[in-house]
This record gives C-alpha cells, sequence and structure tokens, in this order.
C-alpha cells in the first residue's frame, strides 16, 4: 500500500475496548450531526445517545464490571476512613462512612460507565486506558466534593453531618483507588505477556527482529502481547549499522543484519522476523540463503500500514518471490487522484485481468460515482464484480460484457454510462501466442483500441489512459508492434481532441495470469524441469498493486499527450528467478533441473523502457517519468490503422510486412513460426 485510502475501520470500542469519546459517541458522524444545520440534529444526538446508552445497559460485560467496581469502591472508601482515623473509627464516623457510602459509590460508577470504562476487559489494558482511568477519578473526586460541600448537610442527613466527610479521606479514597485499580488491571495484562508464556516454555519459539528503530520496539511489543504468537523476541538486529549497542524498552539490539549467523547461534534463536519492505531485495535475498544455511525460519510481517486492524494481530507469512524484488513503498498523491476520480463515472476494460481487475480495486478507494467493469470473458468479470460488491462502497458497481473490437457494442455502453474517466486495459499480451495469431492481435490491440479512443473523444470523456507496455519499444514481436501503432494513435488523438489522452507504459508484473512465476511454480511442483528460453534473458518487473497504483498516478498528474514510463527498478535475470523459486519452496536448488529450450518467437533478451530518440523529464512522482515521441500526423496513422483493419484477414506473412512497413524495427521471420506450447516458460512474461 503501498496503501493509498484506508477504508474505515471501526474504532476501539468494536473489540471490546472503552473509546476516546466520552459517552461512547462514535467519531463518525452524518452531515447533519457535524454541521450543525438541521432542525432534528440536537434532538437526533439525544436520541442516539439514549440509544447507545440503553444498549450499553444490556451488556452482561458492563453488569458484571460495575459489581466488580461497586464492592471495589466500597473496600477502598473504608480503607481510607480507616487511615484517617488510625483504623480506630468512631461512631459518627462510622455512621458518616455508611451514610456516604452509598452515592459516593453510585457517583464514581456513574462517571466510569459515562466515561466507557465498563466496555472493555483488563487483558487489553493500556497506558491511555490508565491516563483514562486517572480522568475518571479526578472528575469523581470533584463530582463528590461539590455534592458534599453544596448540597448535603445536617438539614438533609441528620447531626453525622454537622461535619463534613474529612477531604483527606476523599483525597486518600481516589489515590488509593486509582493506584489499585491501575495496578490490578497492569498486573493481569503483565502475567498475559510476562509470566504466562514461562509456564509453556516448549511452546515458545526464539526469534530475531530485522529493525532497531522505534516502529521495530512497538512491533516487538505487539508480539509479545499476542498470546496467540508463538515467538519471544530475543533481540532485534540493526538494519543500518547504527544502534547496534543500544536496547528497544527491554530488547537488546545485537548486532547487524548481516551477522545473522553468528547472532542466531549464540543466543539459539530459531526464526528470524523481517517486515515487508524493510530490506531492499539483494539484502532480502542474502538474508534468505543465511537462513537457509542456518536452518532458521524466515518469516515475512505485512506492513505497518496493514496492520491498523485495531487489535494486537500480526500477520505473518512466508518469504514471496514479491519480496526479493525489494520494491520500495509507492507514495501515491493521494489529493490529486481524489481530484480525478471521487464522484466521477468511470470505465475499465479488460477489467476481468490481472491489472485491470487491480485498477478496479484500486479505483475504488476513491469514491468514484460509479464503476463499469468491461470484459470479454465472462467468468473473469462475475469473478472480480462479486468481488468488488463484498465491500462497504457508495459507488455505484455495473458490468458490461463485450469486445472492444465491437464498435456497436462499445458505442451502447459508452451512451449509457456517459464515463468520465477511462482506464483501457484490454488486451492481448501474450508474446509467443500473438506470433501465432498475427491478425487477432492487430485488431484487438490497435483496433481495439483506436476504437475506444474515437468513442472517448465523441462522448467527452476527460481522461483516458492506455496501458502499454515496454514491448511496444524497438519491437521484435506482433504483440510490440501492435501496441507501438496504438500508442501512436493515442498520441496523436490527443494533439486534436479535449479528452485528456495519456499513455502508461511499464514491464512485466509478477503473479499475473501466464506470467513466468505461476508457470515456474507449476513445474516445481511437478518436480521439474524448469524451462528458461535463455540464460541471459532479463526482464524488468513489478508487483499488480503497484504497478495499478502508478496508473492512476499517472492519470492524475497528465495534462494530455504524455507516455508516461513507470520506473521498474534494476532488471531481474530469469534464471535467477528461478533459483529463488526453488529456494522459496524449500527445496535445495539441485533438487529441480533448469533446461534452456531456446529463445521463442518474437522474444527479445533485454527489454526496454526508452526509444533512442524519446526526449525523457522526471515528473513530480519519483517513480514516474515522461517520455515525448517524435510527433505523427493523426491523417497519416488513421490511414494505416485502416490499412491494417483491411488486411486482418490476409495471409499473416503479408500482415508480417505490412507490420514491418510501418514499423520498420520490427524485423519479419524468415522463418515460419514454431508453435508454444501450453506451458512454455514465460522467458518474457505477459505484461
Amino acid at each position: 500500500m503501498s496503501q493509498v485510502r484506508l477504508n474505515k475501520q471501526d474504532g476501539p470500542g468494536s473489540n471490546g475496548r472503552a473509546g476516546n469519546s466520552s459517552f461512547g459517541l462514535s467519531s463518525g458522524a452524518t452531515s447533519a450531526d457535524t454541521n450543525g444545520n438541521s432542525a432534528h440534529s440536537f434532538p437526533v444526538r439525544i436520541g442516539r445517545l439514549i440509544l447507545r446508552i440503553g444498549n450499553r445497559l444490556t451488556a452482561r460485560r458492563v453488569w458484571l464490571l460495575a459489581a466488580a467496581h461497586a464492592a471495589f469502591f466500597a473496600m477502598v472508601y473504608l480503607l481510607a476512613f480507616g487511615l484517617r482515623f488510625d483504623f480506630q473509627v468512631d461512631a459518627d464516623a462510622m455512621d458518616l462512612f455508611w451514610k456516604s457510602l452509598p452515592w459516593i459509590v453510585g457517583v464514581k460508577l456513574t462517571v466510569f460507565f459515562l466515561l466507557g470504562h465498563f466496555d472493555g476487559w483488563w487483558s487489553y489494558v493500556t497506558f491511555s486506558d490508565l491516563v483514562a482511568m486517572a480522568r475518571g477519578f479526578i472528575v469523581s473526586l470533584f463530582v463528590i466534593v461539590a455534592i458534599d460541600h453544596f448540597l448535603l448537610d445536617a438539614r438533609f442527613l441528620g447531626p453525622a453531618y454537622e461535619m463534613q466527610i474529612p477531604r483527606v479521606v476523599l483525597v486518600l479514597d481516589s489515590v488509593f483507588s486509582f493506584v489499585l485499580l491501575g495496578g490490578l488491571q497492569a498486573s493481569w495484562r503483565l502475567f498475559r505477556e510476562q509470566f504466562r508464556p514461562i509456564l509453556r516454555q516448549d511452546d515458545n519459539r526464539w526469534a530475531l527482529l530485522v529493525g532497531a528503530d522505534l516502529r521495530s520496539g512497538i512491533l516487538a511489543h505487539q508480539i509479545h502481547s499476542n498470546f496467540q504468537l508463538p515467538y519471544r523476541i530475543k533481540g532485534c538486529l540493526a538494519v543500518d549499522g547504527k544502534n547496534t549497542r543500544s536496547r528497544l524498552g527491554q530488547i537488546s539490539v545485537l548486532g547487524r543484519v548481516e551477522d545473522i549467523r553468528e547472532i542466531a547461534a549464540a543466543y539459539q534463536a530459531t526464526d528470524v522476523l523481517v517486515t515487508s519492505g524493510m530490506l531492499s531485495g539483494k539484502r532480502m535475498r542474502k538474508l534468505m540463503d543465511a537462513c537457509q544455511e542456518s536452518h532458521l525460519n524466515l518469516k515475512i510481517i505485512r506492513p505497518e500500514e496493514d496492520r491498523f486492524h485495531g487489535d494486537h494481530h500480526v500477520p505473518m507469512r512466508d518469504i514471496e518471490i514479491n519480496d526479493l524484488l525489494g520494491r520500495d513503498p509507492i507514495v501515491l498523491d493521494t489529493q490529486s487522484i481524489d481530484k480525478l476520480l471521487e464522484g466521477r463515472r468511470v470505465i475499465v476494460t479488460g477489467a476481468g485481468g490481472s491489472i485491470g481487475s487491480e485498477i478496479c480495486r484500486q479505483v475504488l478507494k476513491f469514491n468514484p460515482e460509479s464503476l463499469m467493469l468491461v470484459g470479454r470473458g465472462e467468468n473473469r468479470i462475475f469473478e472480480i464484480d462479486n468481488e468488488l460488491r463484498q465491500l462497504e462502497t457508495s459507488t455505484e458497481l455495473h458490468t458490461a460484457i463485450g469486445d472492444v473490437t465491437v464498435s456497436q457494442r462499445m458505442h451502447q455502453i459508452f451512451e449509457q454510462y456517459r464515463p468520465e474517466v477511462v482506464f483501457h486495459a484490454a488486451a492481448h499480451k501474450h508474446v509467443p501466442l500473438m506470433e501465432l495469431n498475427v491478425g487477432e492481435a492487430i485488431k484487438n490491440n490497435v483496433c481495439g483500441t483506436k476504437c475506444l479512443a474515437d468513442l472517448a473523444d465523441e462522448f467527452g470523456v476527460r481522461n483516458f489512459v492506455f496501458i502499454s507496455t515496454d514491448k511496444a519499444v524497438h519491437p521484435t514481436s506482433v504483440m510490440g508492434v501492435s501496441k507501438q501503432i496504438a500508442e501512436r494513435y493515442i498520441h496523436t488523438i490527443s494533439q486534436e481532441s479535449s479528452t485528456k489522452y495519456m499513455v502508461v507504459r511499464f514491464g512485466n508484473v509478477l503473479g499475473s495470469a501466464g506470467s513466468v512465476v505461476p508457470v515456474f511454480q507449476k513445474q516445481i511442483r511437478r518436480g521439474g524441469p524448469i524451462t528458461v528460453t535463455d540464460p541471459r534473458m532479463t526482464r524488468f518487473f513489478m508487483t499488480i498493486p503497484e504497478a495499478s497504483q502508478l496508473v492512476l498516478q499517472a492519470a492524475a498528474m497528465g495534462s494530455g499527450g504524455e507516455i508516461f514510463v513507470l520506473e521498474m527498478g534494476e532488471p531481474v535475470r530469469i534464471v535467477d528467478l528461478a533459483h529463488d523459486l526453488i529456494r522459496l519452496s524449500g527445496l535445495p536448488e539441485h533438487a529441480i533441473e533448469i533446461s534452456y529450450t531456446g529463445m521463442r518467437p518474437g522474444e527479445k533478451l533485454f527489454e526496454e523502457l526508452y526509444f533512442d530518440e524519446e526526449q525523457t523529464l522526471p515528473t513530480a512522482h519519483s517513480k514516474l517519468r515522461a517520455a515525448y515521441h517524435r510527433p505523427y500526423a493523426l491523417s497519416e496513422v488513421r490511414r494505416v490503422i485502416e490499412e491494417l483493419e483491411q488486411l486482418i484477414h490476409a495471409p499473416e506473412q503479408e500482415l508480417r510486412t505490412k507490420l514491418h512497413e510501418i514499423v520498420p524495427e520490427y524485423v519479419v521471420p524468415s522463418d515460419g513460426p514454431v508453435s508454444v506450447a501450453e506451458e512454455a516458460p514465460a522467458g518474457a512474461p505477459k505484461t
């Protein structure tokens, strides 16, 4: 997350703990409540307050805690009287005690109830709860003193009240109540976190936590607080070489993460815990190797922003291939994306695909008025639509089954839903398959893009975002050529339209359908071999959420006509990816054979993100660059596409020759294309 906008979470009261607001009121309010403009806002507030109090009074927990507190308050009040009179309380003082006891206990119970102290169990007590408890006793003390001084005297309660309650008794009562009650609550949590694990030593696993900053100290505390987890933190490991001699609370920083072997052996640790994104891909790979050599279990903890669930849950998982990429977290300009999407009508084509479906998830976080999911495969559209409808959202969700190359169907969709923002992710992307289906690649990637771009201009769409690929740069494949021609059309139509057209170009994404990772994983499950096309082959990789978030960021930044290129980091060798996946499967590298099959039709050894003649400039976002391509005339590009449309059903060699005329970088294969097996390794995985 990177995360963009967090969904509204329940407040602390949702897990049985007292909320921050007095009287247990929720922080979420309607516009009538907050603005105060409605004539009925005050009565509504009173009604809701009464309803909330009534609901709380029906909870058995409230009555149990109130009874326990009542007994405790009575005993402490008696103790305060005893101390005041040196435990020799005369009859008058004792009479005063009994007459004042009911209303003093009643005042305390009322104050504590209104402040929400009966809504939670002691096992979840925090410093905030102790501060709230102190506030409760201070309020109770002032109320009791005021009642005793101004309301109660001999006229109401007889001769015993000729002398008021000694002030020292009230002060001692408040102080002892806070110290004893706070101590009781803290002792229960102390038992759960410190002493209870000692009683079950056999179930504990000593772990080393990577990180030596304040966040790591808080995380260590969360782990110790969660009795469900078997881990006990033996010490922390510094990431940057600093603070190697310091302590985080009572947890020592034992050294650097590079010294994991020696530290684990010295302290008999069995596990290593690391937060996702804390280490670069290179350092994570070294840590994984060290853990495997030392027989340590390496576990990944989700980043801090994904752990805000209002409880002590610390989700952990095994290390994954994404962790070895070591991508820096995405920081989005949510304000600009809000301006683009909030209250807008949005269409996403290819919504059932890996990128399209993730764009839908990300778009939904910015509260558009409506979201239309367009796709050709009914099953995948059904799945993403069903997933999104499980979320709490005010956005209207619509689905449409249709082919982007059928202009009548697309015109019908645009006319009915009048989109303001379009994300065009629908495309044929599998390189070897498109070598065998040249006409279909042109029809879908070129003609389909032209169809939607023309409709966007006709219906006055505000923003149109075309998802492209690095394979469009110096293309050697039919898929790459088709994407480059589509880029040209988007670039040229933007010069003559009020619609803001943008191209977003990036490399391969991990985990998408047909990409290298699931293919390799399937081959590993079958016992191998893993088939790699060439040991020199490298590719740029990023995760699906990362790519989708940057697509939204580019769309919000663009003014029209730009080609945004995502910062892809360092290229990764495909054979290294294969070795990593073998190790992540818990197998030694020699257990699975890697065989080299030779490059497939349309593949390149190395992908590129820019043309040589393209001018690239940095943008306001560190992970986006803007590329400015050589200009084309709209009439020329339209003519080229019309000629291609007429040749869609022509012999494929004729189509390839035509593509070479349009894009000279593309070289027509001299030999006929070879067949593509179903599980051929994606040396150039799907975008």
